[in-house]
């Protein structure tokens, strides 16, 4: 018994002679053979993960595809993406652009062993919180990602890139490692690669890069997306900040003197950005929306689509753009004349269709040529809308009066004249005192948030004055246009989109999938505000002498009396004919019947918005519309129902 209770156990847990808590928490002696278990086990891993993975082939960025853009109807748009990269050695590249990238990337370059432990696990900490897993990878482990492996933000993918960097650090000289970097590292404006970056930003070759644009070079590296100077004005303040710290991280590292970095004081301006002319006419616009699209609901980046591989399939109807954009062009040919009127001198065109029944987004006109105007007219939030605005006061006005009959015990009497009745009339008549009164009776906020339900982006919505109801905020030709369709889908709002589906090596890209409709006003509203449209778009194809469309219209405008630097017409082709009855407005002006049952068209005739205006290259404003189009135009307010007609008739 003596002997037995002097024996040692081999692993003394509980531990024997201690009493209460104690006898639970382990020993350090305990904790320490624990960890080093732990880390041996650990080597253990790694060592089989080493010698399982191998280094891949490095010419396998070789065989990078195009992205593939297809119209609605499966036809083939245009295959742009495909690797814009020309490779060349590292005597061909300065000495300051190669000390620019690694003070800029990875300062320890030449001493390191390929791998930044501190970043792996700031990745895999990011990963795990849903943080940002870009940064912290050394110049190795960045070309190892751009060479051999997908673009993937997974712990695997991460966990490949630290062995590969670590084997390709003992097997290649640092010397190919940079020569393979720059030549494969995404630099934005669809090039990859210093040389094809180096005549994308600055005209030139890499072996003419001075010290201060291989510093620009250096910056967007970063993200061309936030550094790219010629994208943004904030983007430009970001590059420039980044800039100057790269040179004088280059003064910090000794890789440049004090003298030299005094000679670069002065930011050099990159050129303007330009398109290739597989994206010239319309083409460039669809794809700028469709990548937006895109890029909103995947997550997928600008660098992710140029390096191509993907398939994608857009809603854009290729008849209906070819259609619009010739609609445009007639019209500006017969109506807009510079030569002879300093009023049609920077004059705009921008236009938009989308289908009531899913949001499809069916064609637009972005400007003139997306390789030469780069601005996209249908998607610029920096036009007014004017009267066209005023059909979602009546329709809060029409809301308003709906929730409260609900909770109303008696009937209006004979004779009384409600709100919404008198903003009926004033819609069809251009009058704008009743609806600024209207903004004040409904509240300013219940009808900017009543547009937004309906399509407009909050962002877009002006400062809620007493003008508000006229029409301030400065919504897109896109989503003046979804926002009509509310009206003409019995209330029923679905989110515009330009793609249906995606695929990259012939699987499907998540995130694509449709939002559900959503009811955001009562049908009965809906088709009464499509009444009174019905009349003003009667009344606007037919002031200026042309016979009116087919069919009849339900449409939205603005007015001469707007007084603002902008024209509009939002136009839906209706099965309805215009009711000029007692209670339309048009005669007795007592406006339009709340309640009024629908009766539902074709739903899948698009709404199309057009909207003209004048914007001069480098002035903030937009120009005075007085004289655009000659004095029938009427401050240009005749131009945009003509397109719109010459795009219907265009059928």
């Amino acid at each position: 018994m003596k002997g037995t209770k002097g024996r040692r156990r081999f692993l003394d847990y509980p531990r024997q002679g201690r009493e209460g808590p104690h006898r639970w928490l382990p020993s350090w002696r305990q904790w320490l053979g624990a960890l080093s278990l732990g880390l041996l086990g650990l080597a253990g891993l790694l060592a089989v993960v080493y010698a399982k993975i191998d280094v891949p082939d490095e010419n396998e960025l070789a065989g990078k595809q195009a992205t593939v853009y297809h119209w609605s109807d499966g036809s083939e748009m245009v295959s742009v993406g495909a690797v814009n990269r020309q490779n060349i050695t590292l005597d061909k590249v300065p000495d300051s652009v190669e000390n620019s990238v690694i003070a800029a990337e990875n300062a320890t370059f030449y001493s390191d062993a390929g791998v930044s432990l501190m970043g792996i696990g700031r990745a895999v900490k990011n990963m795990v919180l849903g943080g940002e897993t870009q940064g912290g990878s050394t110049i190795t482990q960045q070309y190892v990602k751009n060479t051999y492996l997908s673009q993937d933000q997974t712990a695997t993918r991460k966990v490949r890139e630290f062995i590969i960097a670590l084997k390709l650090s003992n097997q290649k000289s640092k010397h190919d490692i940079l020569r393979g970097y720059l030549n494969t590292s995404w630099f934005g404006r669809d090039s990859y690669g210093i040389e094809a970056a180096a005549h994308a930003y600055y005209g030139i070759g890499a072996k003419d890069l001075n010290p201060s644009q291989g510093a620009v070079l250096a910056a967007v590296l970063k993200g061309s997306e936030q550094y790219d100077p010629g994208l943004s004005k904030a983007n430009h303040a970001r590059a420039v900040a980044r800039w100057e710290w790269i040179l004088d991280r280059q003064v910090a590292t000794g890789k440049m003197s004090k003298e030299e970095r005094a000679k670069h004081r002065t930011f050099p301006e990159p050129r303007k950005l330009s398109k290739p002319t597989s994206q010239a006419g319309q083409t460039g616009y669809l794809l700028d929306v469709a990548n937006k699209f895109i890029k909103a609901r995947t997550g997928l980046t600008n660098k992710d689509l140029a390096r191509g591989g993907y398939h994608v399939y857009t809603t854009f109807d290729k008849e209906r753009t070819h259609r619009l954009e010739k609609a445009v062009n007639e019209v500006r040919r017969q109506e807009i004349d510079p030569k002879h009127r300093k009023a049609d001198t920077f004059v705009q065109f921008g236009a938009a269709s989308v289908r009531p029944d899913d949001g499809a987004i069916v064609a637009l006109y972005g400007g003139p040529d997306a390789t030469k105007h780069f601005s996209n007219n249908a998607d610029t939030t920096a036009v007014p809308a004017g009267s066209a605005f005023k059909p979602f006061v009546l329709a809060a006005a029409l809301q308003e009066e709906a929730d409260s009959t609900k909770d109303r015990t008696t009937a209006p009497e004979d004779g009384e004249k409600t709100v919404a009745q008198g903003l009926g009339g004033a819609l069809m008549t251009g009058q704008s005192p009743p609806f600024v009164q209207a903004g004040k009776q409904i509240g300013l906020e219940r009808i900017r948030d009543l547009a937004v339900d309906a399509g407009l982006r909050k962002e877009s919505m002006a400062q809620l004055e007493q003008t508000f109801p006229l029409g301030t905020s400065a919504p897109s030709a896109i989503r003046m246009a979804s926002a009509y369709t509310t009206f003409a889908n019995g209330g029923l709002h679905q989110e515009p989109y330009a793609v249906s589906s995606m695929t990259y090596d012939g699987k499907k890209v998540p995130g694509l999938d449709r939002p559900e409709a959503e009811q955001v006003l009562e049908a009965g509203v809906a088709e009464d505000v499509s009444s009174a449209l019905r009349i003003v778009g009667f009344l606007s194809l037919n002031r200026d002498g042309r016979p009116t469309a087919q069919q009849p219209v339900a449409a939205g405008r603005t007015e001469p009396g707007d007084r603002m630097k902008s024209a509009w017409f939002i136009g839906s082709p209706s099965a309805e004919k215009p009711d000029f009855g007692p209670g339309t407005g048009a005669e007795d002006g007592k406006g339009v019947r709340p309640g009024h049952a629908p009766d539902a068209g074709d739903s899948n005739e698009p709404t199309t918005a057009v909207t003209v205006f004048r914007n001069k290259a480098g002035t903030p404003a937009l120009l005075p519309m007085q004289g655009v189009g000659g004095e029938q135009s009427k401050l240009g307010t005749a131009l945009p129902p003509k397109v719109w007609q010459a795009y219907q008739q265009g059928s």
